[in-house]
């Protein structure tokens, strides 16, 4: 059986089903596939519009379900309004997922659906996601980990399915790129999203802008150092305009997780 063929046999007895969608490569994928084995009426995208994610994301998000023929409705969620987030534990995504899947939980019961499905992969596993647990505890399926399928599996199935998302860079909660335990703050968010928009409008497309105080510590590929030294004037002025004091470039480039290592 192919990889899309273990997916479609996960997917088959779920019936009724809400897709958490992000419009990023996981769950832009679990979308499509979801409504070709299901059909669309039995397949409903909820996206979360958010202080932590960019607008622009969210625009993009509708925009591509949309293309795919998907059933979307939006929601509203408010995390600098949870204790536990706004003060940036290193747990802080238990507590916004699960605020996340409780108000899915009351969209799937109002909607009389099923389940309610993430787009989690098994390289997910690799990683620290305090999010899978509130998804396990709250009775979420993950069918692209039930299915074994890795990122690169996805960004091929993808491919092959013509979808906009299959070479989209990862994106994460703006939150992701403030120190644990600093209190996460509209200005520090907005501060994040217009740096890292202005970078990758300079064509610098998988980057972070992580914040220490003052400091903007530029996170991009290693691939892409010669062209972030050659932009760098102009990478300095706009973000000092932005907020930022001082702008560092780490030479250990772009990864996941990065804010764990101090911990």
């Amino acid at each position: 059986m192919d990889k899309i063929g273990k997916l479609k046999t996960v997917l088959k007895n779920l019936k009724r089903v809400i897709v958490a969608y992000s419009g990023g490569l996981d769950s832009t994928f679990l979308l499509k596939v979801a409504i070709d084995r299901l059909g669309k009426d039995n397949v409903l995208a909820v996206v979360a519009r958010s202080e932590t994610y960019p607008y622009s994301e969210y625009c993009e998000a509708k925009q591509i379900a949309k293309r795919i023929g998907a059933k979307l409705i939006t929601i509203n969620t408010k995390e600098l309004e949870i204790k536990n987030f706004k003060s940036n534990p290193v747990n802080r995504c238990y507590s916004c997922k699960k605020e996340l899947f409780k108000m899915l939980d009351a969209i799937r019961k109002k909607r009389k659906m099923d389940y309610i499905l993430d787009g989690a992969n098994l390289d997910d596993l690799k990683d620290v996601r305090y999010g899978m647990k509130a998804a396990k505890e709250l009775g979420v399926h993950s069918p692209l980990l039930e299915a074994r399928l890795r990122k690169k599996d996805i960004r091929q199935l993808s491919r092959r399915l013509k979808l906009p998302t299959w070479n989209k860079p990862s994106f994460a909660c703006l939150a992701s790129r403030i120190p644990f335990n600093s209190e996460i703050t509209k200005t520090d968010l907005k501060k994040i999203s217009e740096a890292e928009t202005y970078l990758r409008r300079l064509g610098l497309k998988q980057v972070r802008v992580r914040l220490h105080k003052d400091i903007a510590r530029l996170e991009v590929l290693k691939s892409d150092f010669a062209r972030a030294l050659e932009l760098r004037d102009l990478i300095v002025r706009r973000l000092k305009k932005i907020g930022f004091v001082y702008v560092t470039l780490d030479l250990c480039g772009y990864r996941t997780g990065s804010m764990h290592e101090a911990m």
